[in-house]
């Protein structure tokens, strides 16, 4: 058997209605991991709809409960064909955001899919129900082609509280490090940089969430009576915040700039062009750090984010100046940026421009990560996304947004390729979410390639790898 019989049968389930058909039933599935009472649907999804899959390839199932109380479980299914082989590491999530039921479209709903021209709605048909449905399918075709066999070993982690921010995931892979132990790290969650282009990324961004306060009273005081001798801290946080970021939206703070926008990275995103597609939004003049370009800003570069401002009472404001003022900012950055000591970076900052009574509060936050685009594993799976589509796919060196990727680069130690099957205007957290049959059947042969070439060769990547990592290439 060949590679492109693989494809070709792939193809075949897919076109007779296959994988509509699964993904309908997974998308009627309402796994709403922020909805407390979901908990029997959580494990539903492991134990009914991945676990038979797996199971009927031969993987062995380990269920495990979530080492943080009260949260979603998680299913690691394991197979071995030979410990000689390079050993594959997937990843999926079964959860999904609120349904918003009401706020649909007339004539869809969340918890049914819908087909409509190319687009197929549903919750999770984008994030991440379809996207691993089209893995584990491509799992599948190669599997029966091969008469059984994948060519290499294989161990999926399916978690079901990434919309939770994966409440336990660094925990089971600290304490399951044996079990999870591979070679290459390989998954699909995030979007494509466009509907059109393959895209591969190598990491994701990561994301601090901090709180900025100024107390300067208990109460709200007479504007009229005492405005002019008393300090604003509407006014004050204001301009605390404007000094963080420029009204241009341009980071201020020196010491949460990235060092990592090289020249490599740099001509790596020299062929992206973000935005103008249908559905997105128009970008906007002037925005963002000067001497960068669209892509440079989104995927190399750090942005500062006021994501809500709160003084006095917006819904019925009084003549009263109020005696606080509270912000919650979000810090995106890249690589090369020491966002650990983000408290102290903006203390510093606020106390030089004279905004002592500024309280920073650190929220939650997750690194950032990004392999490196020399790696031959990069131009391996670049060639494979080439050939499958017939287009140049794009590369990023992460994805503008957050994924638990730190998880499986930092804790695992594994080398990550990211290949997307959504697009940026799939509606993905929000009303009438959907895949493109398009992207789906495009996904689904660029994953049978991929693991019918590691299947190959993943032996001789492997060794490519390793001997570049040791600086022998």
């Amino acid at each position: 058997m060949t590679e492109q019989q693989a494809v070709d049968q792939a193809m075949h389930y897919f076109d007779s209605g296959e994988f509509q058909q699964l993904l309908a039933r997974r998308v009627a599935c309402v796994t709403e991991s922020q909805q407390a009472s979901r908990g029997a649907e959580l494990d539903h999804y492991l134990q009914q709809e991945i676990g038979p899959q797996l199971t009927k390839m031969g993987f062995t199932l380990h269920p495990f409960e979530n080492p943080q109380p009260g949260s979603p479980p998680f299913l690691i299914a394991t197979r071995i064909e030979d410990p000689l082989k390079p050993t594959l590491l997937c990843y999926g999530h079964g959860d999904v955001v609120f349904g918003d039921d009401e706020n649909w479209r007339e004539g869809l709903s969340p918890w049914q899919l819908t087909a409509e021209g190319d687009r197929l709605y549903g919750r999770g048909s984008a994030d991440n129900k379809g996207q691993h449905c089209i893995n584990l399918a491509a799992l599948e075709q190669v599997w029966q082609t091969r008469g059984g066999k994948l060519g290499f070993n294989c161990k999926i982690l399916f978690e079901m509280g990434e919309e939770i921010s994966s409440p336990g995931l660094a925990a089971i892979c600290q304490q399951q490090q044996a079990l999870l132990k591979a070679d290459l790290f390989i998954a699909s969650d995030g979007p494509r940089l466009n509907a059109v282009r393959p895209t591969l990324f190598l990491g994701s961004r990561g994301a601090a969430n901090f709180r900025l306060t100024i107390r300067a009273r208990d109460n709200a005081y007479h504007s009229g009576n005492w405005g002019g001798l008393l300090s604003n801290p509407g006014t004050q946080l204001a301009n605390a915040i404007a000094c963080l970021v420029s009204a241009q939206g341009v980071l201020q703070v020196a010491a949460l700039k990235p060092d990592s926008l090289t020249r490599a990275v740099r001509a790596i995103l020299s062929d992206i062009d973000v935005g103008g597609m249908p559905g997105d939004p128009a970008l906007a003049e002037g925005w963002g750090e000067p001497g960068l370009t669209s892509a440079e800003r989104l995927y190399g570069w750090n942005t500062l984010e006021v994501l809500a401002f709160e003084t006095g009472n917006p819904a019925r404001p009084m003549n009263a100046i109020p005696g606080s003022a509270t912000a919650v900012c979000q810090l995106r950055f890249v690589v090369g940026t020491d966002w650990e000591n983000l408290v102290q970076h903006v203390e510093s900052h606020l106390r030089q421009h004279g905004f002592d009574n500024v309280s920073v509060e650190f929220l939650r936050g997750s690194p950032a990560t990004r392999l490196d685009p020399q790696d031959p594993l990069v131009a391996w799976a670049l060639d494979t996304l080439a050939r499958s589509s017939g287009k140049k796919p794009a590369l990023l060196p992460n994805l503008g947004g957050s994924l638990p990727n730190e998880v499986f680069a930092d804790i695992l130690g594994l080398p990550t390729l990211w290949v997307p099957h959504s697009y940026p205007a799939c509606g993905q957290h929000g009303v009438n979410e959907h895949m493109l049959n398009s992207i789906a059947r495009e996904g689904l042969a660029i994953m049978t390639r991929l693991f019918w070439q590691l299947g190959e060769e993943g032996e001789q990547l492997m060794t490519r790898h390793h001997q570049w990592r040791r600086g022998e290439q």
